[in-house]
């Protein structure tokens, strides 16, 4: 797998045009783009259908979280739409997550997308977890690790987690359980809204399969120039050989 295919280009933008623009001025340089409730909301399935005709692979990330028909009914629409990725949330429980992975292996034939469940938002605190779920978690590592363990016990493929908890998910549920990491932010960075986040490198050298990356490259004023800095240092977090 060569290094840009981990990259996930966040198309965190208002419009199907300006997402379009993106993809097209990253054309050659990135293969993986994410699209997010915002963009989809605005843009649908046509632009799915748009990065798709362009030969792009598409992570759909809506984390659905709902009963376990519904769920299942929302990643068999995805899988028609061609997605290669998508979000459920762990915190759904264990037989909405089988539910999700029993959808997407419909369509195994098919190259069905991968189901990856997101643990904890990388947006929040453990102050944030107290406040939510009504209860002080131990730590906010052990926290992601237990809810990785309901998607790794329904079968699913990967789940989303910061850098922080890779290497403790890989530990414990092993190399085969992808994580995907967002939160990622270039050294010079200011983190906006994420409370845990981390250099390509760094999520690199965790063990992270795939890293998230949005503002970094869309608020840049060279995206192009922003990519490649992302995957230089992604690269240099990686094993050699």
């Amino acid at each position: 797998m060569s290094e840009p295919s981990r990259i996930i280009v966040a198309l965190d933008l208002p419009s199907r045009k300006q997402a379009l623009q993106l993809v097209d001025k990253l054309h050659g340089a990135a293969s993986f783009f994410k699209v997010g409730a915002q963009l989809f909301t605005e843009a649908g399935p046509p632009l799915v259908d748009e990065l798709k005709k362009r030969d792009k692979r598409v992570f759909l990330d809506l984390k659905f979280h709902d009963i376990p028909n519904t769920v299942a009914g929302a990643v068999r629409a995805a899988a028609a739409m061609g997605v290669d990725m998508l979000t459920v949330h762990a915190s759904g429980g264990a037989a909405m997550l089988a539910a999700a992975g029993e959808a997407a292996g419909e369509h195994a034939g098919e190259d069905g997308p991968a189901v990856v469940a997101v643990t904890l938002l990388t947006s929040l605190s453990a102050e944030d977890v107290e406040h939510v779920f009504g209860h002080v978690p131990d730590s906010l590592v052990d926290e992601v690790v237990r809810l990785a363990g309901l998607a790794a016990e329904a079968g699913l493929p990967g789940v989303v987690a910061s850098k922080t908890e890779v290497k403790p998910i890989k530990r414990r549920y092993g190399e085969g359980l992808l994580v995907v990491t967002p939160g990622i932010r270039l050294p010079e960075e200011d983190p906006a809204d994420q409370r845990r986040y981390a250099t390509p490198k760094a999520a690199a050298e965790a063990g992270a399969d795939y890293v998230v990356v949005g503002r970094s490259i869309t608020s840049a004023q060279d995206p192009v120039a922003a990519l490649a800095a992302v995957q230089a240092s992604f690269a240099s977090g990686r094993p050699s050989g």
